[in-house]
């Protein structure tokens, strides 16, 4: 599994909604750091 191809996957899904990370961690019950480490593929 490419960590980075699936971290670009959920940004550009995630900014054609024009969602930012803060909401998307919101609704995922997640805190935004969360996010940012899964876009960067960590």
């Amino acid at each position: 599994m490419d960590l980075i191809k699936i971290g670009k996957f959920i940004a550009n899904c995630r900014k054609d909604k024009k969602v930012t990370q803060e909401q998307l961690a919101e609704k995922l019950f997640i805190t935004d750091c969360v996010v940012s480490k899964c876009e960067r593929g960590c």
